[in-house]
């Protein structure tokens, strides 16, 4: 990763990865999506809202299947497209998953998440304490050599715009699944790279913690 592509916070004080909670395993296979289940459209959009306290019980694997497709999953099979639109179909954004058992990356044609790193990176995901204790927080990773084929003025505002597309998704499977999320832009780049181990041209735009809404 570039220091262009970089924002300017100041560093975390001696933050690191904790250790992973049990055995962190290479493949989590997911269950298919139900896409009968859920609230109508215009109820989901209704209830759309940031919340920043979460229950720390861990999601199940239906919802974690259903959560990942509908952020960027195929739902196309016959074509390969995805529920979220890139420019040319350039699929630039990677979603990785900061578990308690280890970061993840998402794989939208297996339906399945894949061990990046067997460390629990979730405070690593931004400045607020919350991200820490959440069950999950999700990261949207541009991979810029995806967008070769993009003018190079206008590539980062299509990862921009793919991610945030994502990140909607996730935001209405919340509030039709009845569960608690934000959108977070205040990250550190450059610690939050290391931990989930990318190349250079791997660029972590966004990140996005879920989980079980506070009850009271």
């Amino acid at each position: 990763m570039t220091d262009a592509l970089l924002l300017s916070y100041e560093a975390l004080p001696d933050i690191r990865p904790s250790a992973v909670s049990g055995e962190a395993v290479e493949i989590i296979e997911l269950p298919a999506p139900d896409v009968e289940a859920g609230a109508p459209l215009m109820t989901a959009l209704s209830r759309r809202r940031s919340q920043r306290t979460f229950e720390d019980e861990a999601l199940s694997p239906e919802v974690l299947g259903g959560l990942l497709w509908a952020a960027n999953g195929i739902n196309r099979p016959e074509t390969g497209g995805r529920t979220a639109p890139s420019a040319h179909g350039s699929n630039e954004i990677d979603v990785y998953a900061a578990l308690p058992g280890g970061v993840y990356r998402y794989d939208p044609e297996g339906h399945l998440l894949t061990l990046k790193h067997a460390v629990d990176a979730r405070n690593l995901t931004g400045y607020q304490d919350f991200v820490g204790t959440a069950p999950l927080d999700l990261v949207y990773v541009a991979q810029m050599s995806r967008l070769l084929q993009i003018p190079p003025k206008l590539r980062e505002a299509c990862a921009a715009v793919a991610a945030g597309c994502i990140s909607q998704n996730v935001s209405l499977y919340c509030a039709s699944a009845g569960l608690a999320t934000v959108v977070r832009g205040w990250i550190n780049h450059r610690v939050l790279a290391d931990a989930l181990r990318l190349n250079e041209d791997e660029v972590p735009i966004l990140a996005q913690t879920i989980g079980k809404r506070t009850i009271g």
